[in-house]
């Protein structure tokens, strides 16, 4: 039997690469014929999918979120290149990892589109899960030759602070075609923006939302005085909220907003790895009622269909629900002995309990009585 394994990362925990070689080094013990194929959906981790691909890293030298110079990679193959906010300025290079809304900037990532477009990029996967800075972007658009300016005339720096005192803005060209591959449908403004629901995980307070809104209010007034006339329609484009506004500065460039969980899979050449296996292994960190709309392990389960599909995940909190989409789930959860969302040996080791539960359902007969495996197909 031929099994694909094709999960997602267990955030916080496990990569998605590290989650697929646990349980593949079990089942091909099991003398199963094992491929692995590690995915991402636009999230943190979407480059080191890439990578696994067959990608080729390209380094690059970037401000974290903090403002500091540090190194960071994006994924490069022929003309297209995959660079992600949560390597380059995203949370994880905060110092210490302690939030700051009103602080952080998203200046890196503009910093990484750029040298991906020296590199010879002419199309660029912007991956924006897992970032830092709730600044609309402006950082992000400094760093591609934007300028900003006072009502005096006076050049603002690119931060969070400088929002609200935007008058008018000097324009730039990206001379490469721009995606952005994500699961966030949030605009970028009002109870459901960017500052309304990401705000508080970034460290923003009621008032420091209150002033971010204000913020970009006057960014959109400030745009449309400088010639963007769709400047508003923009921020109200599903996405744009995402990273803090960087999905709504990036369709100012004329990117694309896709889904991010039906485009990796396309990136990274999903069907024809899928197409010999018998049985396809997917997961996520956590198993949810947002999973049922649209996650990566959905849309894995709905592009294999009709093989099998199995669920490994840290966390189930469907139960009988996902009956209707995956053969089977197995949690982490259920098995560790110990804290799996913060001790990766923990989560390993319940992994390979998975993948002995695997082997033993793949040898069981099923209820018809019949050899073989009791993993039927089921309806996506």
């Amino acid at each position: 039997m031929t099994v694909l394994i094709a999960p997602d990362k267990f955030k916080g925990s496990l990569s998605a690469s590290e989650v697929a070689d646990t349980l593949a080094q079990e089942l091909a013990a099991a003398g199963l014929d094992v491929h692995t194929l590690p995915l991402a959906d636009g999230g943190d981790g979407s480059v080191a999918a890439a990578l696994a691909a067959g990608y080729t890293a390209h380094q690059v030298n970037v401000q974290a979120a903090s403002g500091l110079t540090h190194t960071a990679a994006i994924a490069v193959r022929g003309d297209t290149a995959v660079v992600e906010i949560a390597n380059t300025c995203g949370l994880g290079t905060l110092p210490a990892g302690v939030p700051d809304a009103l602080e952080a900037s998203s200046f890196g990532f503009g910093q990484a589109i750029r040298q991906a477009i020296e590199a010879g990029a002419q199309r660029i996967v912007l991956a924006l899960g897992g970032s830092a800075s709730s600044d609309a972007g402006i950082g992000m658009l400094a760093a591609l030759g934007f300028r900003f300016f006072d009502r005096r005339g006076a050049e603002l720096p690119a931060v969070v602070r400088s929002l609200a005192a935007v008058h008018k803005v000097s324009a730039a060209t990206v001379p490469a075609e721009l995606i952005v591959a994500g699961d966030v449908t949030n605009p970028l403004r009002g109870p459901d923006g960017a500052a309304a629901v990401y705000g508080p995980q970034k460290g923003a307070s009621a008032a420091d939302i209150d002033a971010l809104e204000n913020g970009y209010d006057n960014l959109v007034v400030a745009l449309t005085r400088s010639g963007w006339a769709d400047a508003a329609a923009v921020a109200e484009l599903s996405g744009a909220g995402a990273a803090g506004g960087c999905g709504f500065a990036a369709a100012l460039l004329g990117a694309r907003i896709v889904s991010g969980a039906d485009f990796f899979l396309d990136l990274l050449d999903f069907d024809r790895h899928c197409e010999q296996a018998d049985l396809v292994v997917t997961g996520e960190g956590r198993l949810d009622v947002q999973t049922l709309s649209g996650k990566l392990p959905v849309v894995v389960a709905r592009r294999a269909h009709p093989k099998p599909v199995v669920a490994v995940v840290g966390r189930d909190d469907l139960g009988a629900t996902a009956a209707a989409t995956f053969a089977a789930v197995l949690a982490v959860t259920d098995r560790a002995q110990g804290d799996s969302v913060r001790d990766p040996a923990v989560t390993r080791r319940a992994l390979s309990l998975i993948a002995g539960e695997i082997v033993q359902r793949l040898a069981a007969p099923t209820d018809c009585g019949r050899g073989g495996h009791d993993l039927a197909a089921v309806p996506v």
